[in-house]
């Protein structure tokens, strides 16, 4: 079976140390180009564009991309709680056409309370799940040709239409990520593709099959993926001190700001994440190869696969042996990171051919060994 590998774009900007550093990177529209034209090269499946206040617009990212890439996917936020369904199946339309079908979206129907009422909207957890629905009934409805009337709750719409048909049938793809009944329930009725952060596989088992089972009752199937950070290293020794390196410049305070802030959203999968470490820098191994020390200080997906190529694939297996075939990573930076990855990883993946010249000499010059070989071949 063939994995699909997605990569991350630092849209807030990027990193060599969680904290303050000499080493941060401004999230420019050039380096979100220099990233992605790098993932496309490797040979990743796909780009997760992220959303939020902090963040660069998804949409706009996503648009600037169109004309340096050819085949790499970009799975772009669809805010369900600060946009209507009638302008976003347009919108969806029309990235998807000039992305000649590399369009899937990200359901994102809240997050952080603060930032949303910043944004306008007031809604309580499950009120913003039920928004949720409406939209993508609306949204689903409109892109496969109908003419939609809906009243309901938080939407009402009459006679809407959606006259530019998308590329991908019938749809954009529907992904989504979170960890609350409401969320499932909405997994299970709406999306194509259900993202759960990276907590311990047999907790992953456990949303896996809710979520199939409340699926299978609205007679649909769903596909699964995880949402990791990689730190992996040519020994397991170095990948375990680049771990403890990337948050080496974060003191007591920095931590306790963060967890504080965590601790007043209503989101149950930041939730589980700040309770897999307790904001302890000592408790942070919660698994095999399984390290929470990204996320004391980074909301949203806060653990990360450290070890060897070979330590990292057999964990990456384990979720795969769960029903996985979909995983969205990332690592500080990501621009080197994402090399690093593809370069010692893809190799032990379904489906990933390696992006270097493996068992070759190589030494730069214009008499390379490997030019001396071909050479001979030849004749």
């Amino acid at each position: 079976m063939s994995l699909d590998i997605f990569w991350f774009l630092p849209t807030s900007g990027d990193t060599r140390y969680l904290g303050k550093s000499d080493f941060g990177r401004p999230a420019t529209n050039a380096y979100m180009r220099q990233i992605a034209v790098t993932a496309e090269s490797l040979g990743y499946d796909g780009l997760l564009i992220p959303t939020g206040s902090s963040c660069l617009d998804p949409w706009v990212t996503a648009s600037s991309l169109i004309a340096v890439t050819q085949r790499i996917k970009l799975l772009v936020a669809l805010r369900t709680s600060i946009s209507g369904p009638t302008a976003s199946a347009r919108q969806a339309a029309t990235l998807d056409q000039a992305l000649g079908g590399r369009l899937l979206l990200n359901v994102v129907p809240g997050g952080d309370a603060t930032e949303l009422a910043a944004d306008g909207v007031f809604l309580s957890h499950d009120e913003r799940y039920e928004a949720a629905d409406e939209f993508l009934t609306v949204w689903r409805d409109l892109l496969q040709g109908q003419k939609v009337d809906f009243k309901g709750r938080h939407i009402q719409v009459q006679g809407a239409q959606n006259f530019f048909p998308p590329v991908s049938h019938p749809y954009p793809p529907l992904y989504f990520g979170g960890s609350s009944p409401a969320a499932h329930e909405l997994a299970a009725k709406h999306v194509d593709a259900y993202l759960t952060w990276g907590e311990p596989p047999a907790d992953v088992a456990k949303k896996i099959a809710d979520v199939r089972e409340r699926a299978a009752r609205h007679g649909r199937t769903v596909r699964f993926g995880v949402r990791l950070h990689v730190i992996v290293r040519e020994t397991s020794e170095e990948a375990w001190a680049a771990a403890d390196r990337l948050i080496s410049h974060l003191d007591d305070e920095d931590i306790q700001r963060a967890q504080a802030n965590y601790a007043r959203m209503d989101s149950e999968g930041q939730r589980r994440m700040a309770a897999l470490h307790g904001g302890r820098r000592d408790k942070l191994v919660v698994g095999p190869n399984l390290w929470a020390g990204v996320g004391l200080v980074r909301g949203g997906a806060g653990t990360a696969l450290v070890g060897n190529p070979q330590e990292v694939a057999a964990r990456l297996q384990e979720y795969v042996d769960l029903g996985v075939d979909s995983f969205v990573l990332s690592g500080y930076p990501h621009l080197e990171e994402a090399v690093r990855f593809a370069e010692l990883v893809f190799p032990l993946l379904p489906g990933k051919k390696p992006v270097t010249l493996r068992d070759q000499s190589l030494t730069g010059g214009a008499f390379d060994v490997r030019a001396t070989q071909v050479e001979a071949q030849a004749a």
